[in-house]
């Protein structure tokens, strides 16, 4: 039996599925993973359960890693039937969840076919705050912070994480919409509370159990019965990693954190060569002579 903390071999899913909080498009305000926070939250609120809304977002995200808002609203917009879109999304949710435990991924896969769509609620207050409260950057306490831009918000980086989680669930024999719900909830402090950092939280000292407390129960107060009750038994798992969902939730959350700044470093470092070879930026097409040509003769790059 295997030691390992966790399956590597969902690390390259990790890394594409991180970019989802940098993907926006015309005509639809934030990132694709801010977006599907908030569709979250309005599932959640309208009644649904924590594993049915754990399961629909998910696939969601899974296909969106590869087509990104080419989702189901354009696809109908666009003119394709249920059907005709249902097989769009699964063609991009198995290009990328071949690595999935299996059980999981039928699961996640059913939740792609033609259905009606779930009961959206009304938006908690915090939603839009944790949309609009940027992550601290890399700190530590004594050094100056590192901040990279543009820098995440605390909405994609719930969303990211409890999709992680469920990806994960199988591997730490966890509760998948326990997870989830915990990683949507984890932040809720920082809808009212600006975020310093480790550095901040230290220079806090005693203080800080009592600012988290208090600004967690402004963000809990929105939220009715029994949703509320089902957000913070899901949260009792967010101190340690004693319980499968605490090692699902604090394994996803690492990820997350390491990958953001990861891309970072990733973009910085690609070289023109690995761009064109490698990805190519000059694709195969009718003209494509051509403009090896037009780049060969005009020394580009």
């Amino acid at each position: 039996m295997s030691d390992a903390a966790a399956p590597v071999a969902l690390r390259e899913l990790f890394v594409e599925m991180n970019d989802l909080k940098r993907v926006r498009s015309a005509g639809r305000d934030g990132s694709i993973a801010e977006r599907l926070f908030a569709q979250g939250w309005s599932l959640l609120t309208g009644g649904a359960s924590a594993e049915d809304v754990a399961l629909d977002i998910t696939a969601t995200t899974l296909a969106a890693t590869r087509l990104c808002d080419l989702d189901a609203a354009f696809l109908a917009a666009a003119g394709l039937s249920d059907a005709a879109a249902s097989a769009v999304l699964v063609a991009g949710f198995d290009a990328v969840t071949g690595d999935l435990d299996p059980m999981l991924r039928d699961r996640l896969r059913g939740r792609l076919a033609p259905r009606p769509p779930g009961q959206p609620g009304p938006l908690p207050a915090f939603v839009a705050a944790l949309a609009q409260q940027p992550r601290a950057g890399v700190t530590c306490p004594g050094r100056a912070r590192i901040l990279l831009e543009p820098p995440e918000n605390h909405a994609e980086h719930c969303l990211i994480v409890a999709v992680y989680a469920v990806c994960l669930s199988p591997f730490y024999r966890a509760d998948p919409g326990t997870v989830f719900l915990a990683a949507m909830a984890h932040h809720f402090h920082n809808a009212a509370m600006p975020d310093a950092g480790f550095t901040g939280e230290m220079l806090l000292g005693d203080h800080l159990g009592l600012i988290m407390a208090v600004t967690t129960g402004w963000a809990m107060a929105e939220l009715d019965a029994p949703l509320r009750g089902h957000v913070e038994r899901a949260r009792a798992v967010l101190p340690d990693d004693a319980t499968a969902e605490g090692r699902a939730f604090h394994a996803a959350d690492c990820v997350d954190r390491v990958l953001q700044i990861a891309q970072h470093l990733r973009g910085a470092s690609t070289t023109m060569a690995a761009v064109l070879d490698k990805w190519e930026l000059v694709h195969a097409g009718p003209v494509k002579g051509f403009h090896d040509r037009v780049l060969r003769d005009m020394r580009i790059p």
